[in-house]
């Protein structure tokens, strides 16, 4: 008998979505990642939930219909990692007439499966709060309603959550070798240690190293797929309002600028064929300028490639034939082999439904349960979306130390979950040394022991984006600090 019904080799946001599914239909599933959870493309993605105008423009109705349906399931899910927004489109004189974009978003608005969010509407930003960041003149925008996404604490709690259906979840472990027979025969390197697993179905779900891994560790043929690079900039806050906006290019593509960790703003995304290794993907000058360019457009102060405080890159595969946005799953089984399934590419918004399909295409080999995922909330999600701002109050009443910043931040982290974190401290000195002015012992000790943090990096940069304000010195603290912890994840 096998060691796992399902073993998954990568932990990004498709691997992670294909343990959650599998683990809580009554698989028995072990996940394989060779680094962090969500340390490649999944923490690079432009961090939206929405039905994609873009694709709107091409006639995808269907997809944008199905990616609308998932947005609300994602707002029911995970309310605080997925938090509504208004987005701006301010009409340009030198691009799509006011009148195009005004249908298109009545299409969008018939497409939606509403769920409380309020339908488009057309704004004189002459006065408008919209309107104090852009430069003159745009008389008016165009505003609808969609959804930003915290992408790599998304990868985290559906890990958590597998995790808590029994799913195994191996981190800093790679997979070296798999024979396929009627099962498969996984060697692994476990930080260090050499181990062998046996699983009755495989999942290559590497993203940019699916192509590699396919052809020098399962040894299985693939058909052609390109690789495709995205990029974003992280520049100093741009604007005051709560709204995300969404530039039209001089080159028909759709630029959006968003909020970003308070005090910063997120600029794309740009995307390229990419060549070379995805594990030190960097993102080109000319993009850099690009997106500054783009946004110069539009915004009073100019936007230089000095200002840029941080650039955020990963790579996907997509099938060399026919560029997808929505992903590609493929699925491999003939008498006496085991199963396999490949998934890369692919949205954030429908990640969910992709595996849920992709999970189904199993049953014919062993009994499982019903899909469900769309009806659980992930760890700390246990709430309804338009409470958001309550729980931000009830968490300040109950720990009264907090200040605003610091309790939204943490809500948005854990959500309900939060007194699994600071316990029942009722000063901040309960909760340990302070590295920076928001990290605690207290969080550092839970990321370590519940959420796969190994290293500095893995809480800076994907449990949280502390990283941009973190001194040196208290990088350096926490990087002492986590040496001396037990690490239980």
């Amino acid at each position: 008998m096998a060691d796992y019904d399902l073993a998954i080799i990568g932990g990004g946001l498709n691997g992670v979505s294909l343990a959650r599914d599998a683990a809580g239909r009554g698989l028995r599933v072990i996940l394989i990642e060779q680094g962090d959870l969500g340390g490649a493309a999944s923490s690079a993605t432009p961090r939206l939930i929405h039905g994609d105008l873009s694709v709107l423009e091409r006639r995808g109705f269907w997809r944008v219909r199905r990616a609308l349906v998932e947005r609300r399931t994602w707002l029911r899910i995970a309310p605080h990692l997925v938090r509504p927004m208004n987005f701006v489109i301010p009409a340009h004189s030198d691009e799509r007439p006011p009148w195009l974009l005004r249908a298109g978003l009545h299409v969008y608005d018939t497409l939606t499966n509403r769920g409380g969010l309020p339908r488009s509407i057309t704004l004189d930003i002459t006065h408008h709060p919209v309107g104090n960041a852009l430069r003159r003149p745009f008389g008016i925008a165009f505003e609808y309603a969609d959804c930003v996404v915290d992408d790599s604490r998304l990868v985290v709690l559906t890990a958590l959550d597998a995790a808590e259906r029994g799913a195994a979840i191996l981190t800093g472990a790679r997979c070296v070798r798999a024979d396929r027979t009627d099962i498969w025969r996984l060697a692994l390197v476990d930080r260090g240690h050499r181990r062998a697993v046996t699983a009755r179905a495989l999942a290559n779900a590497t993203g940019g190293w699916a192509s590699m891994v396919a052809e020098t560790v399962l040894r299985q043929p693939q058909p052609p797929m390109a690789a495709m690079q995205m990029s974003q900039i992280v520049v100093p806050k741009l604007f005051e309002s709560d709204n995300v906006y969404v530039f039209q290019n001089n080159d028909g593509g759709l630029i959006f600028a968003s909020p970003f960790e308070r005090d910063f703003t997120l600029l794309g995304t740009v995307t390229r064929d990419f060549t070379g290794d995805p594990a030190i993907v960097a993102m080109p000058g000319a993009d850099v300028s690009y997106l500054c360019d783009a946004a110069s457009r539009y915004f009073r102060a100019r936007v230089a490639p000095t200002d840029v405080v941080r650039t955020v890159a990963g790579v996907n595969l997509t099938p060399a034939a026919a560029r997808r946005g929505d992903g590609t799953t493929l699925f491999h089984a003939r008498r006496r082999k085991a199963p396999l399934l490949t998934m890369f590419g692919g949205d954030v918004t429908t990640s969910r439904l992709r595996a849920e399909r992709a999970v189904t295409r199993l049953t014919p080999f062993y009994p499982m349960s019903r899909p469900w995922t769309s009806g659980t909330a992930l760890p700390g999600g246990d709430f309804a979306w338009d409470r958001f701002e309550t729980e931000i109050d009830l968490a300040r009443h109950r720990w009264r130390f907090l200040e605003e910043p610091q309790a939204r931040r943490l809500v948005a982290a854990y959500g309900s979950r939060l007194a699994d974190v600071l316990g029942e401290a009722k000063t901040r000195d309960e909760l340990g040394p302070a590295f920076g002015p928001d990290l605690t012992g207290a969080e550092v000790r839970y990321l370590m022991a519940r959420e796969w943090a190994r290293f500095p990096e893995d809480i800076l940069w994907r449990r949280s984006k502390l990283g941009l304000t973190m001194p040196a010195p208290g990088h350096d603290a926490l990087a002492a600090f986590m040496a001396h912890e037990p690490r239980t994840g």
